[in-house]
């Protein structure tokens, strides 16, 4: 007999046709990247989302249904897995705080009862690789976290498939950001002891093809599969053959024993664009041996022909996606922990209280077109136009308090989208032509957005509007303000006047000698409202 689903219109047949998957998580890496795969074979898509405006961007997101819930939010649940075949769990709640376990533990919890209650007849979720004869008190929290997960939605009642999977290699993934900047940027270092420890790296599309797959398992698999991709290495070794793969020089890599897993992800933090707050727990599983115990998911999904892609072949695909700017997710994608929601406190909804806001207007003889261009090219290799030093050291400093600095960068060179981490800022809005809303996700005594806008005015001439907006919290908040008060004229200012000015050496091209400076007119400084 067929499997069969509850649907909100009674029993339903699913055996051979397509599956309705409720994938959460799909604002982020992972979740972004199976949604597509998931349209391509055939099935039907529901996202949850916290906010719903951070896929509208999504070239996908005409074709999925959309509904926005919170796991950690059991109330919101029901609705979201009404009509539900599988569902993909792909969120964790690691960098809330010292308390991720308790809340991962419940709300996996709360998942799996809800799942159960709605009818769903498969949950999938992605952990980690667990190592062999390690006991759980003993393991990271981060692993121990997650193969808690694990076993708490295999006890759900709803048969489940748990992914196990150790270092995924991809472009945009935080395990290979990790290994391409250490690589890229120390030709000789001094590393911890884990660079000698066995890993099973396993390749981006093969840990999609499996999540895919699982989606038809048979009813009775309630287990747990390790994935990895065909070659075992040791950090060190993969370190080397990406230098290898990315035509670099050959690296110089000596291990010491003093460098404890805190010092290790200082020392990341420093050199890539991970941030302290997930590099610790990558860099905490990188200490035990992770290499698979079986494959028995091949049984259920075959390896395509040729099999699995070596971890040469991953990371030169991860690097022709990243320098052909075609990186479909980043690491950054997913929201950071606690990161404000909030609409912008100008809107009606807000309500109320101290705002600081920076407000300049500058007019002058550009195309709109041109000006956007550079508005929306902001940020990364770009820059923020105006006082480098200042911007490095904000940055430096962000890094410094276990925020994300300034080197995230953007997921691409020219372009952005709803949802997209800029360096320190989140995209909240973008009108193509007209608007950026910027997010600050940098640590701030309190929530700070940049508006960067062009429009045109009753003559026709083009107009750059920027506003900077602080929401302090607390005396903290109104203290940081006035410090950094005095700063705003050099770098908003001139971070006003050079994107004009940008636009105008893109109108006259090389070689025009005429460019005297926009017209300012309007600053109006700070004020507070």
């Amino acid at each position: 007999m067929a499997p069969t689903a509850t649907d909100r219109h009674g029993p339903r047949d699913v055996g051979g046709r397509a599956l309705r998957c409720l994938v959460t998580g799909s604002t982020g890496y992972i979740g972004g990247r199976l949604v597509p795969v998931l349209l391509a074979a055939g099935e039907e898509v529901r996202c949850l989302v916290r906010d719903r405006r951070r896929l509208r961007d999504q070239p996908w997101q005409a074709r999925v249904e959309v509904v926005e819930a919170d796991v950690t939010r059991p109330e919101t649940l029901p609705e979201a897995l009404a009509g539900v075949d599988v569902a993909y769990y792909l969120v964790h709640a690691l960098g809330t705080g010292k308390d991720f376990e308790r809340t991962d533990a419940r709300a996996a919890e709360e998942f799996g009862r809800a799942a159960r209650t709605a009818g769903v007849r498969r949950i999938v979720y992605l952990g980690g690789l667990v190592p062999r004869g390690v006991p759980d008190r003993e393991l990271s929290p981060h692993l121990r976290s997650r193969a808690e997960v694990g076993r708490i939605l295999r006890g759900s009642g709803v048969p489940t498939a748990e992914l196990r999977a150790a270092v995924v290699i991809g472009s945009g993934s935080a395990s290979f950001e990790m290994l391409r900047y250490l690589t890229e940027r120390l030709p000789a270092m001094v590393t911890p002891r884990w660079v000698n420890t066995r890993i099973q790296p396993v390749a981006v599309r093969d840990v999609l093809r499996f999540l895919a797959g699982c989606a038809r398992l048979p009813r009775e698999v309630n287990r747990s599969f390790d994935i990895g991709g065909p070659d075992v290495l040791t950090y060190r070794e993969m370190m080397l053959r990406y230098a290898a793969v990315a035509g670099l020089p050959h690296r110089l890599i000596v291990p010491v024993p003093v460098l404890t897993p805190g010092l290790s992800s200082h020392w990341v933090g420093l050199v890539t664009p991970v941030p302290r707050a997930i590099a610790r727990p990558l860099v905490e599983s990188l200490r035990y041996e992770v290499v698979c115990d079986e494959h028995d998911l091949a049984r259920y999904v075959p390896d395509p022909e040729g099999g699995l892609l070596g971890f040469e072949d991953a990371v030169a695909l991860a690097l022709r996606r990243v320098r052909e700017a075609e990186v479909e997710t980043r690491w950054s994608s997913a929201s950071l922990p606690g990161a404000p929601s909030d609409s912008l406190p100008t809107d009606p909804a807000w309500a109320g209280g101290s705002l600081y806001q920076d407000d300049r207007t500058l007019t002058a003889d550009v195309d709109p077109a041109a000006l956007w261009r550079v508005v929306e090219g902001i940020g990364g290799e770009h820059g923020w136009y105006s006082f480098p030093l200042a911007w490095a050291v904000r940055g430096w400093l962000d890094r410094l308090a276990g925020g994300v600095g300034l080197r995230r960068g953007r997921r691409d060179r020219d372009r952005l989208r709803v949802g997209d981490s800029l360096d320190f800022w989140r995209v909240e809005e973008i009108v193509p032509g007209r608007l950026l809303r910027l997010r600050a996700e940098m640590r701030l005594p309190g929530l700070a957005w940049l508006e960067l806008g062009v429009e045109q005015d009753a003559h026709g001439r083009t107009r750059y509007r920027q506003r900077a907006l602080f929401h302090p919290h607390g005396l903290a908040g109104h203290l940081y303000w006035w410090s950094v008060a005095p700063f705003h004229t050099v770098v908003f200012g001139g971070m006003a006047r050079n994107i004009v000015g940008r636009a105008r050496d893109t109108r006259q091209g090389p070689g025009r000698g005429d460019d005297r400076g926009p017209a300012a007119v309007g600053v109006s400084g700070w004020n507070r409202w």
